[in-house]
Order: structure tokens, then C-alpha cells, then sequence
């Protein structure tokens, strides 16, 4: 939610210092808004060739309800190892999401005006979410067994996305809190809250919070099915009548968090101030596991402003989930 009035500061406000992000078609948060401020599309449409080429089945693609349509990552397959000293088969064997999110997060921390703590003496946490990787686990295991690049317990570390938040946190020296969370499609902004929630009880001086998603390809479509949360045809289309769905893509993204006051003091550059935040669950409140609930967003929502200590009416835009889905637009 976005105030369009000022009010006075309670004292429980985050302040936005840094940012850094990839995202399809866009390189870094300069690209990415003039994607935006243009209008740029970076759904793309992919030909049979490109497609077999790229692997998917040929059945697959003849298919009537095929939709050849993707959002993927650029350049995902590089990562400056020895930067972060790694050495070779290490960063051959890592997931592809760790690697983005060490290149994100340094570029966050570099985009502050920050290190990583050592010149400020300050505890630096880091909250995360990603994807499963659990294509990529299997794909190294076999690779490592192939090659036996380096031994079965470092290679599973470094596979495992779980590890995603501590392994950076020890690369970067950050020794503040860190988690690593999975709350399916709210991963980032749970992130978010949560560190949001460390700062304000000083667990933490600076705090980064983000989430990434990497697949294992970068040139394939999706069977569209019907009821079914994608889109018929390639494009999202949130709160219009010819919504269908969405399209499922790739990016990562970091913030880097302070407690306003400190960054008001410290002459911080300020992208953007969190005056309050809710989470929830909704239990089993919904017509399914994978639907919204009317009654659980209505609840967050509340929570969010009585946290902001703000009024309704403030309030002057709202993002939405965005996925354009016949079952979540009319709910939201």
C-alpha cells in the first residue's frame, strides 16, 4: 500500500537504503524500471525451434493446449566465483539461485552505500526465500557422482537451498539473525516483515530481505489446464475480463532494511519507508489449499494499517497479487 498523505512518525517505520534486483530482460533495477516505465513485455513467445532446441519434448509442443510462452533470466548460467571465494567445481555444483542471490545481495549492501559490516561494527541479518530446487539438487547429485568434484557433504550444502541464507550470511560476514523462509508465492514479502520485525527489536542494525527463483531452463512453455492458476495464453492480465491466468517466471530481488530513525541519522539515500506490516494464515477458511480467502486478506490488511497507525482513507494505491486468475481477482 502506498500513503498519499503525511503523517508523524511512531517510531516503528523501516526505511527502503538499498535495492539491487534481475529480473527477465533486465540486468539490474535501472533496466527493470525503464522496462516498466516504457511498457515492455517481457513475457516472450518461443518458436518450435528454439523450444526442441532447448530440449522440450516434441509430443509436448504439438500439443493443442502447449502455450509457448516464458519469462527467464539472462547471463543465470555465469557467477564470478572466485569473487566470492568459490573455486570451480564448488559454483558448478551450486544452485543457480544461491548464486544470483550472493551477486543480489552485494549489489543491495554496494547500492546502500554499505559493506558487509566490517568497517561499522554493525549486525547485519538476512531473510530469504526461493524456490524449491529440487531439479537442480538431483541434477548436481548426479553430476558430482559422475565426476566426484568435490565430497557428498559439501556438495549437498551447496545444492541445498536451504542453505541459501546462512552460506551467504558466512561469505559476506553478516552476523546478524538469519532465516531462510518458505511461504510459497508471499516468500519475499514474509522475508520482508520478518526483517523488518528483527530491526525493531534490535536483534539487528541493517537487515536484507529478498527472495530469488532460477529454473533449469530458459526456453519452455507450459500445458495450460483449466481452472488451473496459468494462463491460456501467454499473458497476464490482472483485474481484466479476458483474464485467464498467469505466467510463472524468473528474478530476484533484495532490500536492504533500517529502522527509519537510524537512517535519518546516518543520512541514508531513502527509497521508501514501511510504515506497518501483517501476516497471517487462513487455515483451512477457503474453498481449497491453493484458493485466497476473503476473510484472511480482509484480516491482514486490517492488521497491516492498525500496525501503521494510519486511517483507511489514507490509503490512496494498492498492489495487488497480480496473477490475473478467474478464482484470486474477484476475491481480492
Amino acid at each position: 500500500m502506498k500513503e498519499n498523505k503525511s503523517h508523524s512518525y511512531t517510531g516503528f517505520e523501516i526505511a527502503i537504503v538499498g535495492i539491487s534486483g534481475k529480473f527477465p530482460e533486465a540486468n539490474n533495477m535501472q533496466q527493470f524500471w525503464s522496462n516498466i516505465a516504457n511498457g515492455k513485455n517481457s513475457v516472450v513467445e518461443f518458436n518450435d525451434e528454439e523450444l526442441i532446441e532447448a530440449g522440450e519434448n516434441k509430443n509436448r509442443i504439438g500439443d493443442d493446449n502447449y502455450v509457448k510462452f516464458g519469462s527467464f533470466l539472462d547471463n543465470k548460467k555465469y557467477f564470478d566465483s572466485a569473487f566470492f571465494d568459490y573455486n570451480p567445481s564448488e559454483a558448478e555444483l551450486m544452485n543457480p539461485q544461491i548464486r544470483i542471490f550472493h551477486e543480489c545481495c552485494w549489489h543491495a549492501l554496494e547500492d546502500s552505500g554499505y559493506n558487509n559490516g566490517k568497517l561499522y561494527n554493525q549486525k547485519i541479518g538476512l531473510f530469504a526465500g526461493s524456490s524449491s530446487g529440487t531439479n537442480w539438487a538431483v541434477h548436481s547429485f548426479i553430476k558430482n557422482g559422475q565426476k566426484q568434484l568435490i565430497d557428498d557433504f559439501n556438495a549437498q550444502l551447496l545444492t541445498s537451498v536451504s542453505h541459501l541464507s546462512s552460506m551467504i550470511a558466512y561469505k559476506l560476514n553478516l552476523n546478524g539473525p538469519v532465516m531462510f523462509l518458505q511461504t510459497a508465492c508471499s516468500s519475499s514479502l514474509a522475508a520482508v516483515h520478518e526483517a523488518s520485525n528483527s530491526l525493531l527489536l534490535g536483534e539487528c542494525k541493517m537487515a536484507l530481505a529478498g527472495g530469488v527463483t532460477i529454473n533449469n531452463y530458459s526456453k519452455k512453455g507450459y500445458l495450460y489446464q483449466e481452472g488451473m492458476i496459468q494462463s491460456i495464453d501467454g499473458h497476464c492480465r490482472p483485474f481484466d475480463h479476458r483474464a485467464s491466468g498467469t505466467v510463472f517466471g524468473e528474478g530476484a530481488g533484495v532490500v536492504v532494511l533500517k529502522r527509519l530513525q537510524d537512517a535519518l541519522d546516518d543520512n541514508d539515500h531513502i527509497y521508501a519507508v514501511i510504515k506497518g506490516s501483517g501476516l497471517n494464515n487462513d487455515g483451512n477458511n477457503k474453498i481449497g489449499y491453493t484458493a485466497p480467502s476473503i476473510r484472511g486478506q480482509v484480516e491482514v490488511i486490517t492488521k497491516a494499517i492498525k500496525n501503521a497507525k494510519i486511517s483507511p482513507e489514507s490509503v490512496g494505491y494498492i498492489e495487488a497479487h497480480g496473477t490475473g486468475t478467474v478464482l484470486g481477482d474477484p476475491i481480492e
